[in-house]
């Protein structure tokens, strides 16, 4: 019997790259345990805070297999588990999401910068800075884009994939930084936290100690 698989992660209240790479391996129906960093760890404080010269977590460890960043964690996931649907079965579908789930790989610096991760947290009427707030336009394109394209209520479609996950972390952004959103986007944000998966991350945010002092947050 092969073991099970072993998913390293972050904080689940601050780290952001820990749930998209957790969420894949759930919509997968990957069977894992969880090896959780401590988030007073300086080299995952680091990650968090967006100053590490790389991506520790999420790292996964399966069938003798080690595979990090997450990109490369749903690319492996979709191959192993291909009956899930990460990736669209449509080939334009398909290199579609792949672009967008690169732009949220290697873009939205701003964004990340002025609103760190904190699921605990709600800052109401929050005075978003231009460049940050150009990051949150193109997001929000990006969502009515797929929306017209792909009819919803997911970004490519009827059920949550590699798309959904890479951006799930936009999603709490946008409702603890009481981000200004139209219908079909407040919509999108409710179904994604709506997910079984989303409810068990955050319930185990919510329980999460407050082990990093919110002054040493980026905004």
């Amino acid at each position: 019997m092969a073991a099970k698989a072993v998913l390293t992660i972050s904080s689940k209240n601050y780290g952001a790259w820990a749930l998209r790479g957790w969420l894949m391996a759930r919509l997968a129906g990957l069977d894992f345990t969880e090896k959780v960093i401590p988030p007073d760890d300086p080299a995952m404080k680091a990650e968090m805070l967006l100053l590490a010269p790389s991506m520790l977590v999420p790292s996964l460890h399966h069938n003798g297999i080690h595979v990090w960043d997450t990109l490369a964690i749903g690319e492996y996931l979709n191959e192993v588990k291909p009956k899930a649907g990460l990736l669209p079965a449509d080939a334009k579908a398909r290199a579609h999401c792949r672009a967008i789930c690169g732009e949220m790989h290697s873009g939205f610096g701003a964004m990340r910068g002025a609103l760190p991760m904190n699921i605990k947290a709600s800052f109401k009427g929050f005075k978003v800075w231009s460049r940050a707030q150009a990051d949150i336009d193109r997001v929000l394109a990006i969502w009515r884009e797929c929306f017209k394209l792909y009819g919803g209520p997911y970004l490519f479609g009827k059920q949550p994939c590699i798309a959904d996950a890479m951006y799930a972390p936009v999603v709490t952004r946008f409702l603890t930084y009481d981000i200004p959103l139209d219908k079909a986007c407040l919509a999108y944000c409710k179904r994604i936290m709506e997910l079984p998966a989303m409810q068990e991350w955050v319930a185990a945010a919510k329980a999460e100690p407050d082990e990093i002092d919110e002054l040493d947050a980026e905004f």
